[in-house]
């Protein structure tokens, strides 16, 4: 019996050894399907590719490669996103590709409207784009504008820029891409923190309503909840106008278009948009007293810039609208406490025009980040450049602010 006893504890220390060599070999077998030839542990998405092997929602190929490089098709994707979140998925008659699209227009991640639903419209490759819809989607983001998407997901922290302030939402998705995005939805869902690329969301902004100057500049403008509820607006980025960002004339004579609003902050030397009004050493701010020309931009880092960016789109009369291609335009709102420090000591406490050598060279205006005050409300103007009864302008922004 005592026999019995140790073959069958033997056999059961075999057994038990056994199941641990398996599992250490799938361990060994899992750790080296992540050992890719062409993703070294420097590449920049080495850890979430391994995350992702590891959860099994994305493989490699039987050479050992991974391809981090290669474009993902709008299917490939899709699937990829429906099983890493687990969500739930019913075997279908079709494509490989249909039980997934069934479980991700179930779950909110795909409507009919975004693409065809056919076999030719998901076999394209996915843009970035359209990365970040369905990523932000994903944690439960909303929008009814199309050109949004890249804003809510790189305000969340989902997608970075591909460079400093480039965001290539034409741009193609590629498997590295596609695998970080995804880890990033799960850590998001499950509680985590995203840190967000400050220059990729100002360009999100940009690319979705025309300007930067929310995310560049975000405690400047500033107004109450009720003068949102007042406006039917859900958030302040929202009181900006872009349908009025082209301006006619009453006489249908003149016509400028602002193509962006773009704030800089002269304090951040790796401002994607310094380049705007380089060299920044000749460019100079106006006090309303032309026989001082020595005031400096260069000497107000403690202060942000607004580029007009666009132009005149025509002029069919320049005696009557000045021929001046740059655009007029006018910001309210951060008013002097001391104008006799602005007028006769030349300090910087309110908004002031910038120039390089005439008043109209440059179309910008200097706006220190403390020491204004606020009189009115904060508003952006783009108008005709014309006076009297030619004179027409559009309210881009106007904001009670905190007065």
């Amino acid at each position: 019996m005592k026999k019995h006893f140790t073959k069958i504890a033997g056999i059961a220390l075999v057994a038990a050894l056994t199941v641990s060599m398996i599992g250490n070999a799938a361990q060994v077998a899992t750790a080296a399907t992540t050992q890719f030839t062409d993703v070294k542990p420097n590449h920049w998405a080495y850890s979430a590719i391994n995350k992702g092997v590891s959860k099994g929602y994305i493989e490699g190929y039987q050479n050992g490669t991974f391809k981090p490089n290669a474009s993902v098709t709008r299917a490939e994707f899709v699937k990829m996103v429906v099983s890493a979140m687990k969500l739930e998925t019913t075997p279908a008659s079709g494509k490989w590709y249909v039980q997934y699209v069934n479980a991700a227009s179930k779950a909110g991640l795909y409507a009919s409207a975004d693409f065809s639903n056919n076999e030719a419209a998901w076999t394209k490759v996915m843009t970035r784009d359209e990365m970040a819809r369905v990523a932000s989607r994903a944690i439960g983001e909303t929008t009814k504008e199309n050109d949004k998407w890249m804003y809510l997901a790189t305000k969340t922290g989902l997608i970075e820029g591909v460079g400093k302030g480039q965001i290539a939402p034409k741009g193609l998705t590629t498997r590295a891409q596609a695998v970080v995005l995804i880890e990033r939805i799960l850590s998001k869902n499950s509680g985590g923190y995203l840190e967000a690329d400050k220059y990729a969301v100002g360009s999100a902004e940009i690319y979705w309503h025309g300007t930067n100057i929310f995310t560049v500049m975000p405690e400047m403008w500033v107004t109450p909840e009720s003068d949102l509820k007042q406006n039917g607006k859900s958030s302040v980025e929202d009181m900006w106008n872009e349908n009025l960002m082209t301006i006619t004339s009453k006489d249908k004579l003149y016509q400028g278009k602002l193509d962006a609003l773009i704030a800089i902050d002269l304090a951040d030397p790796n401002d994607p948009n310094l380049g705007l009004i380089t060299p920044i050493n000749t460019l100079k701010w106006y006090n309303n007293r032309p026989s001082i020309t020595n005031l400096m931009v260069k000497d107000q880092k403690n202060s942000y810039v607004l580029f007009f960016k666009g132009g005149t789109v025509y002029n069919k009369d320049t005696k009557k609208y000045n021929p001046n291609k740059n655009l007029q335009f006018r910001v309210d709102g951060f008013d002097s406490p001391d104008l006799d420090a602005f007028f006769k000591k030349g300090v910087l406490n309110t908004s002031a025009r910038v120039y390089r050598n005439s008043l109209t060279d440059t179309p910008a205006v200097i706006i220190p980040k403390t020491g204004t005050i606020q009189q009115g409300d904060l508003v952006i103007r783009l108008q005709a450049p014309a006076g009297g009864s030619l004179f027409s302008e559009n309210i881009l922004l106007r904001l009670v602010g905190i007065q």
